[in-house]
């Protein structure tokens, strides 16, 4: 059997249905092999790192794994930026370069390169990968390829890469012959760890939540990563404590569910910070507490609460702040563990707590401005549009202050997914994103991008037509790299450098690949709207903000999270607060 074939074939084994590359001739092999198959299918996109993302996306809506493929040398280190973001992100995916013929790539000698193209890509990948290998021995590729899968989705999940040279990609193997990474001494050691928690551990968090009197669960991305989205809806409902998320933990619970109390963290909502500041008790689920949810002062977060932090990566507890209990748990089998230790559990009478979280929420909306007559504010355009795209599966958020807005203030219903590229926060995210999370799917999918954002992979227009994608695509046009103009008005007198320059008319653009495309100019336009999101197919619409728009409310450098620009006055902050206020540090304002 000839290696591409097998490797083809494991990986419809895995259960992929769609392999995202742009060819070159390192993988000819690879992609021609899936040419003959009429049950897997190759995704062709217009740039590698578009592949990547794409990848990316497939794998965090099906739980399961994203393939890209790229050739060996500009290919492989195209896709880069979306190997680091699925490492950071905690998303299973698989990368396969195709390399130069092993008799012509370099090893050990001290030569720059030796084949055309050839690219030590190993090397490069090696720190943002939890595997990354060139196989050099047609027999070594059963094992490689099932120890690479294995490795994406034991423990934290992440990205694995295999390098395979084009003479390995047309040998001939006897698949029965090959040995098996699940026979091994290797595998077995893995597989020691099971994870489980303790009686004892148990216990100590049960009197925890017992003796609480203002509780607040923060969930992280790691619920997702960690597939424990229903357990810990079942531990909500068990123990009736209110949830605040990071930004990578938006989608684990329906924003209508009563006991959600928004987004934290620098550009969180105003009321979600207060209310982690004022806690008592704060259950930490899968979030590894960077310095976007901590602020620059990491020392004042929760600093009034009991914490116990869970987390899969031992890395993660007590790096940034310290927990009262850290637990190194697989979060699912953690939650399942408290799901049946709860059984007639009777949690405390947190009314008070309840009603002051309800009247933080009604004092402290979330808006950038308030509109003095039919400008668009981009919350409240956001609040629009979520209350119009209930049929979406999947929202995509680019990076940049439309990701902001709609963190803040986007309604997610029933099992709506959010993909934000959070760790990475790479511009050019959505678009490709939203091509894996519809072919994951099969079902219509929102982008939301910026007018930066948008052109760096702008090119996937093209991938969108071809497939007869409905992807629905959002530009929030301010005619500015909007995050940073905010930064440069902050921090550096307001001078623009490169922040700050004329696009090309994106109707224009989109007309050209055939996609129908509207704008909405201000809110008398809100027909625009309804005629895009009514559209069958693609469908595009740009629309127009004020170039001097922020996004507020926003944690500046030496600040509590709960003491957020624009300030409050002091003496409205000390009466909210039920803590006392954190000291006061030098800042650059």
């Amino acid at each position: 059997m000839k290696v591409s074939d097998y490797v083809i074939d494991y990986l419809k084994q895995q259960g992929i249905s769609h392999v995202f590359e742009f060819i070159g001739g390192a993988i000819v092999h690879l992609l021609d092999s899936v040419s003959v198959r009429n049950d897997i299918e190759c995704v062709s996109v217009r740039h590698e790192q578009a592949g990547a993302f794409a990848a990316e996306a497939y794998a965090r809506m099906n739980g399961k794994l994203g393939v890209v493929m790229a050739t060996s040398g500009p290919g492989a280190l195209n896709l880069l930026t979306g190997i680091g973001s699925c490492y950071f992100d905690s998303v299973p995916c698989l990368f396969i370069t195709g390399q130069v013929n092993t008799y012509e790539y370099k090893f050990e000698r001290q030569v720059r390169q030796i084949g055309f193209q050839e690219t030590d890509i190993v090397s490069v990948a090696k720190p943002l990968t939890k595997y990354a290998v060139m196989v050099t021995e047609p027999d070594q590729i059963r094992y490689e390829l099932e120890k690479a899968i294995v490795l994406t989705q034991h423990g934290r999940p992440g990205p694995v890469l295999l390098d395979i040279p084009m003479n390995l990609q047309r040998a001939q193997v006897e698949p029965e012959t090959l040995n098996s990474f699940y026979n091994s001494k290797e595998y077995k050691a893995l597989m020691k760890d099971s994870g489980d928690v303790s009686d004892s551990v148990i216990e100590d968090v049960i009197k925890m939540l017992g003796a609480a009197k203002r509780p607040l669960i923060l969930a992280g991305g790691g619920v997702r990563a960690g597939n424990s989205a229903a357990a810990l809806s079942r531990f909500i409902g068990k123990t009736g404590i209110p949830i605040v998320t990071s930004l990578m933990g938006l989608d684990v619970i329906s924003h209508d569910h009563p006991l959600y109390t928004g987004l934290i963290g620098s550009y969180g909502n105003r009321y979600s910070n207060l209310i982690l500041a004022n806690c008592d008790l704060l259950l930490i689920f899968g979030s590894r507490l960077d310095s976007r949810q901590t602020g620059t002062r990491p020392d004042t977060f929760g600093r009034g609460a009991q914490m116990i932090h869970v987390d899969i990566d031992h890395n993660e507890l007590n790096s940034k702040v310290a927990a009262t209990l850290a637990i190194k748990s697989d979060l699912k089998v953690f939650l399942e563990r408290m799901d049946s230790a709860l059984t007639g559990y009777h949690p405390p009478d947190i009314t008070e707590w309840l009603a002051y979280i309800a009247g933080l929420k009604g004092q402290y909306p979330t808006y950038s401005f308030t509109p003095s007559a039919n400008e668009i504010e981009p919350n409240r355009f956001m609040g629009l549009l979520s209350s119009r795209s209930a049929k979406f599966k999947a929202i995509c958020l680019d990076v940049g202050q439309h990701q902001m807005w709609a963190s803040q203030s986007f309604l997610l219903s029933g099992n709506q997914r959010l993909l934000n590229s959070g760790g990475m926060g790479a511009m050019g995210f959505a678009l490709p994103a939203a091509i894996g999370a519809c072919l994951a799917t099969g079902d219509e999918t929102l982008v939301i991008a910026g007018d930066g954002g948008f052109q760096l992979n702008i090119q996937e227009l093209d991938t969108v037509v071809r497939l007869h994608l409905p992807i629905k695509i959002v530009v929030m046009n301010n005619s500015s790299l909007g995050m940073v103009r905010q930064f440069q008005n902050l921090y550096f007198e307001g001078r623009k450098q490169s922040t700050v320059n004329p696009n090309p008319s994106f109707i224009d653009i989109v007309k050209a690949y055939t996609i129908p495309a509207f704008q909405m100019n201000n809110t008398d336009d809100i027909h625009q709207l309804e005629q895009f999101l009514s559209t069958k197919g693609p469908a595009f619409i740009e629309v127009k903000v004020d170039r001097t728009t922020d996004v507020y409310p926003k944690l500046v450098v030496n600040r509590p999270i709960e003491d957020m620009y624009p300030y409050l006055d002091r003496d409205e902050l000390k009466r909210i607060m039920l803590i006392d206020l954190a000291s006061e540090m030098g800042h650059p304002e």
